[in-house]
């Protein structure tokens, strides 16, 4: 039974004051010790013991120059993801909402280097359940990767690139690498990477603009996803009702991004 259906009911329950009163002292309620000792206090209230900005956000990620893609690589990326998310009536591109620009900086930081995770042999095959065991970083398998689809393309399409092909052509190919149907020459297999594209791309869709994809929110509005608003006190007795407000980055304004 829910806090809400116990206060219905009458049945005892700790939310002895309203919904909203609880809910405000949970959001708001800090225990501070004194230097003397353990004295709490409960902050009530728009009184908070810090500065709105004092934690530096994630630097906000505008287009620009690629910074890890080469300029041939960049138009390929941009190709795919514009056929994994193609625009229609519901949103644009999975290209036009730059995915690819995600993925360039997500590559040219932490995540393409695997500078957080445990990178130390021994290297070989695992269960489909155990994910990756090889020793290549997602920055060397991209590159790995792109060259092998780029290669694969010319050696089967008469000399064109994927970038050259059909859209129907394209998605032929992008559904024989997720059926790993097709093989690469080199370390990196078309079914893995493919899968790998795809996880980052659809990332890059609906993750916060502030990393560079999901531009003016587009999938954010499209699912009605409000965002990182501070908190919600407002609306939290509006039971059935539509929530209207439109969704905000951890930038703080809903039309971040500026297309170049």
């Amino acid at each position: 039974m829910t806090p809400s259906e116990r206060l219905k009911t009458g049945r005892p329950s700790v939310f002895h004051t309203s919904r909203r009163r609880f809910l405000a002292t949970t959001a708001m309620g800090l225990v501070a010790l004194s230097a003397s000792g353990a004295r709490a206090r409960v902050l009530f209230g728009t009184g908070l013991p810090w500065d709105s900005g004092a934690i530096e956000p994630p630097r906000q990620v505008l287009p620009g120059p690629w910074i890890f893609f080469t300029a041939r690589e960049a138009e390929l990326v941009e190709a795919i993801a514009e056929r994994l998310i193609p625009a229609d009536d519901l949103s644009i591109s999975g290209k036009d909402a730059g995915c690819a620009v995600f993925i360039d900086r997500q590559l040219s930081g932490h995540y393409g280097s695997s500078e957080r995770l445990y990178m130390k042999g021994p290297f070989q095959p695992g269960l489909p359940t155990q994910g990756d065991q090889s020793g290549l970083t997602p920055a060397v398998r991209y590159r790995q990767g792109l060259k092998a689809l780029d290669a694969h393309c010319r050696q089967t399409m008469g000399g064109k690139s994927f970038t050259d092909l059909s859209p129907e052509q394209k998605d032929q190919l992008l559904t024989a690498m997720e059926k790993d149907e097709v093989k690469f020459d080199g370390p990196v297999s078309a079914v893995s990477f493919f899968g790998q594209i795809l996880q980052n791309t659809m990332e890059g869709f609906f993750a916060d603009p502030v990393y560079g994809g999901n531009r003016d929110m587009v999938s954010w509005k499209m699912i009605g996803f409000p965002g990182t608003r501070y908190d919600y006190r407002d609306h939290v007795l509006k039971h059935n009702q539509n929530y209207t407000l439109p969704p905000v980055s951890i930038g703080g304004r809903s039309d971040w991004a500026r297309k170049g």
